[in-house]
């Protein structure tokens, strides 16, 4: 539902805030008033294409606001396009002029989106129905998707089961594509890990310090004549030297010395001890390294296999590592990775299987989805008839085609309304046969059929009743009461009898005002005050060839009296005795007809409380934001 809507420098507007209510919103005025603009603004806020002059004369940048209600329906959009969720949905398009041109920037709740979002949202708020704007009705999944919402649950229901169902064939599909695709690869795959696998095992690698090991033995074998050599100069110095004294024989003179000393002072011991320690210290150091000189023995044959061993453990870090202990880690992570390119349960043959069963499965979903659309198809199309006679189209035909389609997650079907609007006509694609007004009246009578199942909140004519008789302006009067009990409405019209049928009547008229007319201008604001009920602060401005004189488009919201004045212009041009006794007749007849509706739609409802309450609370609301409109304009 749309509450309102504010515009600044767009075509002729300056400024301007509307506030619309429930039910059935009309706006009538004179031809040429500025009543069409305020829809063009609607659709420009909502990513709709606009002329490059459609920013005000004199002005540098354009601005295009609206605000909606905050659905379950939009919270979840906004939520897959990661956007907060405020109190309500405020849409806002500006319109920049440059040296170069236009260019605009669309924001919901003040994020910046693209056009590709903003048009997909927009599908979710309003529908605009007017001339030439109603390209969405021969569009084949729109078609789709009003038939399934005319089939009532049973259809919405099969479609998610279809859905479900094509998201595991495309899952089927894809693994069985990719198995095809990279099955070569797979065996190939698992040839260099059996090829990997039996190389490091037959490399026996079981020490991650192996090679650290390795090299010292190497260093030791390789220079073993020197070490042995170097341990025999060694065992000299420390024990026994046959032309020097060696250390062992200096220490024992010096503990024999000592002990004599202690046989005087005592406190000699302590050195005597010490003496006596190194000596035993170097004795065995010199013993041991004597043995070690006699058992070191050169072994070109270990040494040829320790810098094999070395060289092929390299190599294996080369190619597994960097470390052997990465080496390591590999060859016992390879028979895994085996076993998952060996498994049976993803074999080729098991996805075939799978792939056939979910196939089936989505051709029966589709085909149980096909039966429940030529029922509702053929429903369709004679309650459709129906509706389209009150509408001066009582020999029109119309099928609704239900023809075959690859398989896809909203089922295998084409949807194609079928129209020929004059007999002897062969029927036709709805687009490339129906005219602008009857397009208008088609959708009408279609969006009556759907009007329970719609999530649309807003929906928008513009001048659909153009050109009709007294007997179909009234049918369509009623019909678009009908919606309004349903959706919120829009309508901008000249007939006195739509017009009579409005929930919230607004009155668009134009006025020159500057300073050669100022009190003209005056005059004209206090009528226009004491004829509305609450005069809207925005005006629709332009320049004038004159200096400092612009054209004004004012905006009131009628009351009782006002629509009775307002309803006598449209009908008889004056406002005399008997074009207002007419149109007080019209605002009887209306609301004699309101309350029947009211009546028959709440019985038809069964008492729903919660279609009830829904109805109270979106009154209110709209009633609280006027309020803060008003408060805030004030």
């Amino acid at each position: 539902m749309l509450f309102s809507l504010h515009i600044e420098n767009f075509a002729l507007i300056d400024s301007l805030d509307l506030t619309l209510g429930t039910g059935l919103n009309v706006l009538t005025g004179e031809t040429g008033a500025g009543k069409s603009i305020i829809l063009d603004a609607l659709n420009a806020a909502l990513g709709g294409k606009v002329p490059g002059r459609i920013v005000r004369v004199g002005a540098d940048k354009g601005v295009v606001e609206a605000h909606f209600e905050m659905t379950p329906n939009i919270k979840d959009w906004l939520s897959t396009h990661e956007i907060d969720a405020d109190d309500d949905l405020i849409c806002v398009r500006e319109l920049l002029v440059g040296r170069g041109g236009m260019r605009s920037r669309s924001r919901i709740n003040g994020v910046l989106v693209n056009k590709q979002q903003i048009e997909s949202l927009r599908d979710r708020l309003v529908e605009i129905t007017a001339q030439g704007q109603t390209v969405q009705l021969g569009q084949s999944t729109v078609q789709r998707d009003w038939l399934d919402g005319f089939g009532g649950e049973a259809h919405l229901q099969q479609r998610q089961v279809v859905a479900v169902a094509y998201e595991r064939f495309q899952t089927a599909t894809k693994a069985l594509e990719q198995r095809r695709k990279t099955e070569q690869d797979r065996l190939q795959q698992l040839d260099l890990f059996a090829f990997q696998a039996q190389e490091l095992r037959e490399a026996n690698l079981t020490d991650a310090d192996e090679i650290d090991t390795l090299e010292r033995e190497r260093k030791r074998l390789s220079h073993a004549v020197e070490l042995q050599q170097q341990s025999y100069d060694v065992y000299q110095a420390l024990y026994q030297d046959d032309s020097n004294p060696a250390c062992a024989d200096l220490l024992g003179r010096a503990e024999q010395v000592l002990q004599g000393m202690v046989d005087y002072d005592p406190e000699l011991q302590s050195i005597l001890d010490m003496v006596s320690g190194a000596l035993a210290q170097v004795e065995e150091a010199g013993r041991e390294i004597n043995a070690y000189g006699e058992n070191l023995e050169t072994d070109p044959e270990r040494l040829n296999e320790i810098e094999d061993r070395i060289r092929q453990l390299k190599q294996l870090c080369r190619k597994y590592g960097p470390t052997l202990a990465d080496a390591i880690a590999l060859n016992q992570d390879l028979q895994a990775q085996m076993d998952g390119l060996s498994d049976s349960s993803q074999s080729l043959e098991a996805l075939e299987e799978a792939y056939t069963a979910q196939k089936e499965d989505l051709e029966t979903a589709c085909l149980q989805l096909t039966e429940l659309r030529h029922a509702a198809a053929k429903k369709l199309e004679d309650r459709l008839l129906q509706e389209l006679k009150p509408l001066a189209m009582e020999k029109v035909q119309f099928k609704a085609g239900v023809s075959s389609t690859t398989p896809t997650a909203t089922g295998a079907d084409r949807i194609t309304f079928l129209l020929s609007p004059n007999p002897g006509e062969p029927l036709q694609p709805l687009a490339e046969t129906a005219s602008g007004g009857e397009m208008s009246r088609f959708l009408l009578a279609l969006k009556v059929c759907l009007s329970q199942s719609d999530a649309v909140g807003t929906m928008v004519f513009d001048e659909i009743d153009v050109g009709v008789s007294g007997r179909v302006a009234q049918a369509i009067a009623e019909k678009l009461h009908l919606l309004g009990l349903h959706h919120q409405v829009l309508c901008v019209t000249h007939q006195p009898l739509v017009a009579a049928m409005a929930d919230t009547h607004f009155h668009v008229e134009k006025e020159v005002i500057g300073a050669s007319n100022s009190s003209s201008k005056n005059r004209n604001d206090q009528s226009t005050k004491a004829a509305s009920d609450s005069t809207m602060p925005g005006a629709v401005t332009e320049m004038n060839v004159e200096e400092d004189v612009r054209t004004v488009v004012r905006i009131s919201t009628l009351d009782a009296n006002a629509r009775r004045e307002e309803l006598a212009q449209l009908a008889g041009g004056k406002t005399d005795q008997e074009a207002i006794a007419f149109a007080t007749s019209l605002l009887s007849q209306a609301d004699t007809h309101r309350s029947n509706a009211q009546t028959a739609h709440a019985q038809s409802a069964n008492g729903d409380a919660d279609s009830s309450a829904s109805v109270t609370a979106q009154s209110k609301a709209s009633t609280k934001r006027k309020s803060s409109r008003a408060k805030k304009t004030s």
